[in-house]
């Protein structure tokens, strides 16, 4: 597995362990609203996962773009249907996420080489 993408899974995984750790009912209740939302319904999972990349893409939150880029590889969505939904988060987000847009291609190219 790609360094990048190994160490943000510790970290995310590590993080996230903790802070469920605190107990908190709110937290515990809007990490399983974002489990559940994100589950096969109306929309299928290929779809919620690029409307979740445009939506962080625009938010400008590397960590929830690094998150859906994997969930989309994971998946099987291609790299082209990646990077017409980033066109899309970058045509409404504007210039602002351009910086996020290099950063997800780097990651996406990080997924991409994991295994070799």
């Amino acid at each position: 597995m790609s360094d990048v993408v190994k160490e943000f899974n510790e970290y995310r995984s590590k993080m996230n362990d903790k802070i469920l750790a605190d107990n908190n009912k709110i937290v515990k209740r809007i990490f399983n609203l974002d489990t559940n939302a994100f589950q096969a319904g109306a929309l299928d999972v290929k779809t919620k996962e690029l409307l979740g990349l445009v939506a962080s893409t625009v938010l400008r939150c590397d960590d929830c773009v690094r998150y859906h880029l994997e969930t989309c590889y994971k998946e099987g969505i291609t790299k082209e249907e990646v990077s017409e939904t980033l066109g899309i988060a970058t045509l409404i987000g504007g210039t602002i996420v351009i910086p996020h847009l290099r950063r997800a291609h780097e990651y996406w190219e990080a997924l991409e080489n994991q295994n070799n």
